[in-house]
Parts: C-alpha cells; structure tokens; sequence
C-alpha cells in the first residue's frame, strides 16, 4: 500500500518507541504550539511534537525529555500544527505538469498526500503512461498514490483512444507498490448493465484489498444509481447537488466533493453536513482539475479547504474532510491523515485555521517549504522519446477539413449544439437555427447568438479523421481558433473556432510542437503552450507554465470569452461520460442515452 522509499511503521517501530520513551533524542521536535486533532476535534495549546525517521514519536504537552543536542527544534510559536492536507481525487495531467512539477506547485499550499489517477495518459500512453507516472510519483518527496485508471475508452463504442486499458492491466498494476486502487469508474452505465470487463476490474480492485473509485455523473438516482453501488464504487466525485452527496452518503459512499480551477460544487453539497446535520466522515474534499494557473496563483487543497470554510463548515471539521476522512477512506488512517504516533510526519505550521497561511510545511519529517517558498527537491523521471511524439495528424489540415455541409438546397438548418455551463463539468443539448451559405452551414453568422464550430481531430493514429460540431457558451468573436491536444478523456485534439482558416492554422501548429494550446486569431498566434509530454505536460516550472497560459486566458478574452476558468471547458467538451452532449471522434454524442446524434436535426424545404 505505501511506497517503496519510505520506511513503514513497522520498519521503524523500534525507534519511535525509543524516542517516546525518552531513551533516545528525536531527529526533530516542533515545541509549543496547538494540537489540532482530527480524531477528537480538539485544539490543544502547548503542545510538542517529536519526530523520528520521518514518522511521529510522540505528542504530548512537553517533549524536552526526547529532545538531545542534535535534536533540531522548531519553534511554533503558539501557532496550529494541522496535518498536510490530502486531495482524494485528482489528475495531476490536468495541472499540464509532470509529478514532479506538480508536487513542486503544491508542496508550499501544504498538500502532502494526492491520490491521483493517471487515466489521461492512459488514453494516450496506455499502461505504459500510468507506469511512467507512477515512477515518477515515487520519486517524490511527499505521498503520491496512484489509482490504476478504469476506463480507457471512457465509453467504448463512442470513442476511440490510443490505447485501452484491460482487465489484465489492472490486474497487474495491484501488484505495484505505489498502487492504492482503481481509478474513477466513469463507464456508469457498463457498471449498471453489468458489463463483464468493468466488473472484473472492480472485483481484480476488491480482491487486492484495494479501493473502488467512483464517477457517476448522472442526476438519475433511481435503479441505474443503485445497481452503479451494488457494483462496488466506494466514492464519488460528480454530485453537484445537495441531494446528490445526501444519496452518496446514505449507500455508504463517501461524497468527493471538489472545487477545481473551473469545478464549484462545494457550496451546493456542504449543506449536508452544515444545515441538515448529517455525519461528515463520509464527506471528503477533492481538487479534481486544477490546471497550473490555479496552482501557482491561488492554492491547492488548502484553496479548497479555505473555501469550505467560507461556505459556513466548521473549520475543523473542514480540516477533517482533506486529512483523516480520505486517509480513512483509502484504507491509510494509520499512516497518513493525522498528527499522532506512528503516522507520517506530515505537519502545518499556520496562524490561522479560517484563512489558513501555509507558514510551514513538513513532509516525511523534512521541513519542504517555507513561507510560500519550496525547500526539498522534486527529481525527475528520464522521459523517454515515445512519450513525447504523439500528435499524429495523418496530413496537413486545411479549411476544408472543418466544412459542415448544409442539406442540399437548404439555406438554414436546425443543429444541435453543445452549450458550455459555466463553473461545471455538465454541458446543455441545445438546438440552433443556423444560415447556410455556398451550402455550407456557418454559425458564427447567426443572429443573436454566440455559436462556433468545434471539432475533434483524430491525432493518435494519423487517420486523418476531423469530426466537426457546433458549440456555443464561449463568447467569440471575429476570426479566431483554439486547439488544444488535452481533451478529456480520449485527448484526440478540440479545435474551437469561428474561422476555419484559423481553426487550420491553430490544429497544424499543435502537430508541430508536439502538443499543447494554442489561439490564432487573424491568422496570428496569440498563445501557446507547449505540453510535449503526451500532448498532456510539460516538464517545465509551474511558474513558467502558468504563465503561458495566463497568456492563453489572457488571448481567450481577447476573442471575446468570459467564461470563468473557460480552458477547463474547452478542455473537457468530447468527455462523453458527463452529460448532456460530448464530441468524438466518431461523433456528436447524446451523454444522456449514450448515443450518437446527428449534428443537423432538419432543414426546411426551399
């Protein structure tokens, strides 16, 4: 269950013992500062903690008879020690960083324990991605458990990826030492069918002991719903209601709840807990998505666990919610989630429980940031060439690969057309009525409305294969076009525009580099950010990611979107697991009966 570079309380027991027992000096002691304990709720002032070997010795009022000549002492100064902050659910592709990079973002927001689940490279790399980050994810300082991912495709027989992930595969990555279970389910309605393949992953999961990650992204919470939980999903992350962590939580399910760079379900859901009184140890806090911006500006978990508090928690219990309740979850509350004897020495030194200033942080026993500044070294996996070349077009693309042809004779049709719902993962099915001329369709030249095309180039297998759409939410205006190579879950390459020519320019720049995010407009670039590593990340500092795209956010508003986190949208408009309508490559998909539509519903007759 834990990592291969990290001794185990076992291995170390006979040390913690002597140091608690005052027979030998601590490698370090924090002194008098207040004990927050997520077991009891208690706030305790003057309290010691003494370390040995990167695990807790002891916690008492005065640890000066453990303390020796070389113990290096830290001074609380009546300040909280709270333990690091857990994110239960996550992508770390989503950050457009590797582990590494990621870990080096989030380490000095306090985060020291992510449960990550690597499915983006799954869907491009296959299970030799999900291997590369977990090695990668062991090399750092601070805990990385990877979650094998489930669905790769998402939705077989809507989509096609680079490469699938099998049952076998699953199998064979429980056997890995930085493996704590089976990544999101989002094949929902395979679960609820009973489909073989998912079931034998869910039981390869179950029979490691491991845990079942979950994703229903329905509303429905009738039969489908409860044959989803009899088929072993242990949490779930996709409520969006009050209603929705209610039902989790009653079947015994632990309620994800997340707040991501574009994701607000917080506010909606806590009310379980801060208004109808419910039992929040089966509430646990998440980031989801968070890309780099959001991670170098404004925070991690403790921007999550900051916002809880806002929306009316008890901030203890909102600190219960990202420590002990996902350490419990997973299987790890005595190792990880607490400050208490024998769990790792994972401590936070604030000021503050309600606004939460991360003023120290120590990972493993190791101090790793100060002051908004990291302290410890996040090493590097050697990426090798095959995870770098992989946006394969088949052939320079041209306007005319993005033409929607109009019904012969038509000079206007009714399509259906993605809506983008801000600050959620959902989108709308709606229609549009759109002009035709040269008998082409061309959206951008309806009245009143904010529609665009989008499409979905094939870049895995060089078919040459463009899958075009309508969309409308973005707010864009004059010719321009964003491609982007991240697009969950299948990561072909989106292309959103109002100008083909651009939309062209944009798709063909992203083969070129090698993958990322780029924005034309006029036929000149307005952003890039390159992610060489599977289209996916770049192993670059998050500093100078994040700020390539700040740039990207910066070009979006200039073309006239004003979408809050609009990037997070555009990346997640061919998930066909999440309704209402997705893109694909074989496409446009209805999410709500998992069937393709035809983008034109009807043309009337000249």
């Amino acid at each position: 269950m834990t990592d291969i570079a990290f001794p185990s309380w076992p291995d170390v027991a006979p040390q913690l013992i002597e140091v608690a027992a005052g027979r030998r000096p601590a490698d370090t002691v924090i002194r008098k500062g207040i004990w927050v304990n997520v077991h009891t709720r208690e706030q305790l002032p003057d309290h010691d903690i003494a370390i040995v070997a990167g695990r807790i010795a002891y916690v008492g009022p005065d640890a000066s008879y453990c303390t020796g000549p070389d113990t290096e002492v830290i001074e609380a100064n009546g300040r909280y020690m709270i333990p690091g902050l857990c994110d239960a659910h996550m992508h770390i592709e989503s950050g457009m960083l590797t582990p590494a990079e990621f870990a080096r973002a989030v380490i000095p927001h306090g985060t020291t324990s992510m449960f990550t689940d690597p499915h983006e490279i799954a869907n491009v790399l296959g299970l030799e991605g999900v291997r590369l980050m977990h090695d990668e994810a062991l090399l750092q300082p601070v805990n990385i458990f990877t979650q094998m991912p489930s669905c790769a495709p998402s939705a077989p027989g809507l989509e096609t990826t680079g490469y699938e992930i099998t049952a076998e595969d699953v199998a064979e990555a429980m056997s890995w030492p930085g493996v704590i279970g089976l990544g999101e389910m989002m094949n929902f309605p395979g679960v609820a069918a009973g489909d073989p393949k998912m079931l034998a992953e869910i039981a390869a999961t179950q029979r490691a002991g491991k845990t079942v990650g979950g994703h229903y992204a329905s509303p429905d919470l009738g039969p489908d719903f409860a044959a989803y939980v009899a088929g072993g999903p242990a949490d779930d992350h996709e409520g969006t209601y009050e209603a929705d962590a209610i039902a989790r939580m009653r079947q015994g399910m632990r309620a994800m709840v997340r707040l991501g760079s574009a994701w607000y379900d917080v506010e909606a859901q806590i009310t379980a807990i801060t208004e109808k009184g419910l039992d929040p140890r089966n509430f646990i806090l998440c980031t989801d998505d968070c890309h780099s911006g959001t991670l170098v500006n404004d925070g991690h978990m403790n921007r999550v666990l900051r916002h809880a508090i806002d929306c009316g928690c008890d901030p203890v219990i909102a600190l219960q919610m990202a420590t002990i309740n996902t350490a419990t979850h997973f299987g790890l509350e005595r190792d990880i989630g607490s400050l208490t004897p024998g769990r790792r020495a994972d401590v936070i030194l604030t000021s503050d429980l309600k606004t939460l200033p991360i003023e120290l942080v120590i990972a493993r026993g190791q101090i790793a940031a100060k002051d908004g500044e990291i302290t410890v070294e996040c090493p590097h996996l050697d990426w090798p060439e095959s995870a770098r070349g992989t946006v394969h077009l088949g052939h320079q693309l041209s306007a005319e690969d993005f033409e929607i042809a109009a019904p012969e004779g038509a000079n206007a049709v009714t399509a259906n057309v993605i809506g983008v719902v801000e600050n959620q993962a959902p989108t709308k099915a709606l229609q549009a009525e759109l002009p035709v001329q040269n008998g082409l369709v061309e959206a951008t030249m309806a009245e009143g409305g904010d529609t665009c095309q989008i499409a979905l180039v094939e870049r895995h297998r060089a078919t040459g294969g463009v899958t075009n759409a309508f969309v409308s939410g973005f707010g864009y205006k004059g010719p321009m076009a964003m491609a982007s190579t991240v697009a969950h879950d299948s990561h072909h390459m989106i292309v959103v525009g109002t100008d083909r020519d651009q939309m062209a320019l944009a798709a063909n720049r992203l083969a070129e580099v090698g993958g990322g995010i780029t924005i034309f407009r006029d036929g000149a670039e307005l952003a890039l950010v390159e992610l060489p590593i599977a289209g996916l990340m770049s192993d670059s500092p998050a500093t100078e990611v994040a700020a390539k795209a700040q740039k990207m956010v910066e070009a979006m508003e200039a073309c006239g979107c004003k979408l809050n986190n609009a990037y997070m949208q555009h990346s997640l408009l061919a998930l066909v697991v999440i309704p209402e309508l997705r893109i694909s490559d074989l496409g446009l998909v209805d999410v709500r009966s998992f069937e393709q539509i035809p983008v034109i519903v009807s043309a009337p007759s000249s």
